[in-house]
């Protein structure tokens, strides 16, 4: 795909609903008893697949993508039927790893698959803590990714050291610890998202946090609630228009209701670090999730260091937040970040390798980037190996670097943000 010249981006536009919160939603509403009805959903691929597989365990779901509401007919938490086909999870690595906290206490046996990059990445992190707790992995690869088959079994609750900050990992954990005898507890090296006790608490479900958010107690549930969910804009798809709105020319960009969860707000602190024109208003809470509207106008950007306890709020950002170093004058250094390696693609490799393709001094390291910014970028053919966040982000810098840029497997975007490139579009004057 041929990316067309950014310039004077203006206008409003809503970003499509939180990937992580609509996930969770899809899970925590079949295990609830009653209909959960969730507004704003996002119609990504990921998204999709979640429904896809609790509907192949007899969930039913109503899917109403015109006005992005679904409808889940809950049947409790010990509601779920053995599916009579492979869990197909596509390219979601969220729908992979909590759900397999849940398969881990069904009285069936379940075997997950998903695409080539799925059967890539690292389910190890989530067997280890499971396996303590009692669950049955069967694994069908020899490196502990996909495909695997988990034979549900009684469990019991553990107080787990997670090496990690992984809301996922803590996640799946957490939902295994819903059917344990016992309560279940997971303390993280770092406060990673909190999307799954803040919904635990809206369901109905006793959970205890402590250690500045760090350790997680959940206690073995009898039974959940069904709620109404409002999903808010998701920080990550809106990221690209903040790096947008920033880095090109006489431009002002709003972007509303978006989610500004604690945990997940790490962008908008970066870019208060390197000098951004950036403001909230209308900031109100929704059922624990705050939302605001975020405004953007181009500013002149510089350098700056990230790194530590920051990263697990912004680690689905950083390939942007690259983007936006580039433009920045002086040295951005991204540190601590190795998880990068194990998203939908290793993120460093690519993310370094596409930027210096378009004339970027960039260096990657073990656990992240340096960057020297300030140089006209040149137009190139860059690679997104399907992942979502690369093409994106290569977007914005295609969008201003002189001459043409080619995004391969450019398509990819359907995975979170099906409209992106149209809603680039409008705001491009």
């Amino acid at each position: 795909m041929n990316i067309s010249h950014l310039s004077n981006l203006k206008g409003e536009l809503t970003v499509p609903g939180d990937k992580s919160i609509s996930h969770r939603s899809v899970m925590l509403g079949s295990l609830a008893e009653g209909t959960t009805e969730v507004t704003g959903f996002l119609q990504g691929a990921d998204c999709l697949s979640s429904i896809a597989c609790f509907e192949k365990m007899g969930i039913e779901i109503e899917n109403n993508t015109a006005t992005n509401t679904v409808k889940i007919h809950g049947r409790g938490l010990h509601g779920l039927t053995a599916p009579t086909d492979i869990l197909d999870v596509g390219n979601s690595g969220t729908t992979t790893r909590l759900m397999s906290g849940i398969l881990a206490a069904q009285p069936f046996s379940s075997k997950v698959d998903g695409d080539a990059s799925i059967r890539k990445r690292p389910m190890g992190r989530i067997m280890t803590p499971l396996s303590q707790m009692g669950a049955n992995f069967e694994s069908l690869a020899t490196d502990k990714c996909a495909p695997f088959i988990i034979h549900g079994q009684k469990l019991h609750g553990i107080e787990y050291m997670s090496p990690v900050a992984s809301a996922q990992v803590k996640s799946a954990i957490l939902l295994a610890g819903l059917y344990a005898e016992g309560p279940t507890t997971v303390t993280e090296p770092a406060l990673s998202r909190n999307h799954t006790e803040l919904m635990f608490e809206q369901f109905g479900v006793d959970i205890k946090i402590s250690n500045i958010g760090k350790t997680t107690t959940v206690t073995p549930a009898s039974n959940l609630r069904a709620q109404h969910i409002h999903v808010p804009g998701d920080i990550s798809s809106a990221a690209y228009f903040i790096a947008a709105g920033l880095i090109t020319p006489n431009s002002e960009i709003t972007i509303k209701n978006v989610g500004i969860n604690p945990t997940r707000d790490g962008i908008l602190t970066v870019c208060k670090m390197m000098g951004a024109d950036i403001a909230l208003s209308n900031v109100k809470d929704d059922i624990g999730e705050p939302v605001a509207d975020i405004t953007v106008k181009t500013t002149a950007l510089h350098g700056c260091l990230i790194e530590g306890d920051i990263i697990p709020k912004l680690i689905d950002e950083i390939p942007i937040i690259a983007v936006m170093a580039a433009f920045a004058e002086g040295t951005t250094t991204i540190k601590d970040a190795q998880e990068l390696k194990v998203k939908e693609s290793n993120r460093i490799d690519v993310m370094s390798t596409n930027l210096s393709a378009m004339g970027v001094d960039v260096e990657p390291t073990d656990d992240g980037m340096i960057i020297k910014g300030g140089k006209p970028l040149h137009g190139a053919t860059v690679d997104s190996k399907l992942d979502h966040r690369i093409a994106m982000s290569f977007a914005i810098a295609g969008g201003l670097a002189d001459g043409e840029t080619n995004i391969l497997g450019a398509e990819c975007v359907n995975i979170s943000y099906p409209s992106f490139y149209e809603d680039l579009a409008n705001l491009n004057s």
